[in-house]
């Protein structure tokens, strides 16, 4: 578990014999959909297809629906899996008693007459159906009719796609009655030509870029007073007396920190009744992090899945740390914190880091991506891309970072429910 003290005599999970990671969870990261409000719409499942799980990838990625990991990947929100087209006859019993899980579905399918007879008793069973369109025009042969009056959505690549051409499409498809989602955008320009069209939802990592701002930058009071007091927690090393001092004038962080640390999920041994206590309890230096963590959630103008998404790369930095030297998991923790503070602040990652005068190491990873803890931001960008294969992956590590990935998702989940909802009760 993150920012807990963990046992430190035990051998990696990447150091293990195969045959104890038989069990190890399947490869499968989320991408959220945003609406308008820049609100969850729904998650996208995917499971990236690695050569040396190619044989067995059906039935493990059907075990994975029937084990409730993907309801609990999701949260209990909409979901959409993005399915080998072969699973669709080898998992017909299972994806039939799943209805709320909605499947993506590539144009293609339309022409297999067995699978779309599936897709039709999915969807009279309340399955919901996203046709993934990408750049291609949608013909207008009966065969693709017949999908199109089945699905509920068609997802259009925002990045193939001319702005005219996207335009028209998704009008055409507004106009019919489906729900369109704008796929693969990935730069803030392109996000702001769809916010101007008939859509339901929109998909990128557009939503992990920093938007571009003038320098100097200008932050609000809020930013400033969270700033200062980040920075106040690098400087000098504070310990659990300094800490409580720090945080003290802020009564909702002290609630927030309190009702998050004695939650449920952490299973203390006591409950903490103060920032000092917790502080010795965790150490000054996991204390830290969790004061930053909870003061970035407090960023409540910012979308909730932004916010997530740090919190994830927090806790999988900190996971994937475990070969490196003793105290490495707590820098890599604030590596993978801070690596969103750009796009978190609205400011340019340069100019914050002259206000928080954080270490050299964590600098360096943030800025150019360089020294292991750099490299270790890099293998998690990665990860939450899609963009790991095993031809330069180990196939140890993958199956290392699937079981950190589901930690961090359910520990970030946690954490983001702890912390809005103690900003509710205040």
């Amino acid at each position: 578990m993150s920012i807990a003290n963990q046992p430190s005599h035990l051998p990696a999970p990447d150091q293990l014999p195969e045959s104890l990671n038989a069990g190890a969870p399947l490869p499968v990261f989320r991408t959220p959909m945003l609406d308008g409000d820049r609100q969850l719409f729904a998650y996208e499942i995917l499971f990236p297809t690695l050569a040396e799980q190619a044989q067995d990838l059906p039935q493990r990625v059907l075990s994975t629906i029937t084990d409730g990991a993907l309801t609990r990947l999701s949260r209990g929100n909409r979901a959409f899996v993005n399915l080998p087209p072969e699973l669709l006859l080898e998992g017909s019993d299972v994806l039939l008693h799943q209805p709320r899980l909605g499947v993506v579905l590539r144009p293609e399918i339309a022409n297999d007459p067995a699978r779309m007879k599936l897709v039709k008793q999915m969807a009279q069973r309340g399955c919901q159906i996203m046709i993934d369109a990408s750049d291609s025009a949608l013909d207008d042969s009966l065969a693709v009719e017949a999908l199109l009056q089945t699905a509920q959505f068609v997802r259009l690549d925002a990045d193939r796609l001319s702005p005219e051409a996207m335009r028209e499409r998704s009008s055409q498809l507004h106009t019919r009655g489906l729900g369109v989602i704008a796929g693969q955008v990935n730069e803030h320009t392109t996000y702001q030509r769809c916010l101007e069209l008939p859509l339901q939802a929109i998909q990128g990592r557009y939503l992990l870029i920093p938007q571009p701002v003038e320098v100097p930058a200008v932050l609000s009071a809020n930013r400033l007073s969270m700033l200062r007091l980040m920075a106040l927690l690098e400087e000098g090393n504070p310990g659990p007396v300094e800490m409580g001092k720090i945080v003290r004038d802020d009564a909702v962080l002290s609630y927030k920190l309190l009702s998050c640390v004695n939650s449920a999920y952490f299973a203390l041994p006591r409950q903490l009744k103060s920032i000092e206590q917790a502080a010795i309890f965790f150490g000054a230096t996991r204390m830290r992090n969790w004061i930053n963590t909870m003061v970035m959630c407090t960023m409540d103008d910012r979308p909730p899945e932004l916010l997530r998404a740090a919190l994830i790369r927090a806790h999988m930095c900190e996971g994937l740390a475990g070969g490196m030297p003793r105290g490495s998991s707590e820098t890599a923790f604030t590596v993978g914190l801070f690596s969103l503070l750009d796009t978190l602040m609205c400011a340019p990652m340069e100019f914050l880091l002259t206000q928080l005068r954080l270490s050299p190491e964590i600098s360096d990873a943030l800025t150019g991506r360089g020294g292991p803890f750099g490299q270790l931001l890099q293998e998690v960008v990665a990860w939450e891309a899609g963009a790991l294969n095993s031809g330069n992956t180990a196939p140890q590590r993958i199956r290392r970072m699937a079981t950190v990935y589901l930690e961090a998702t359910q520990w970030a989940d946690q954490v983001f429910s702890v912390a809005s909802n103690s900003r509710a009760a205040n």
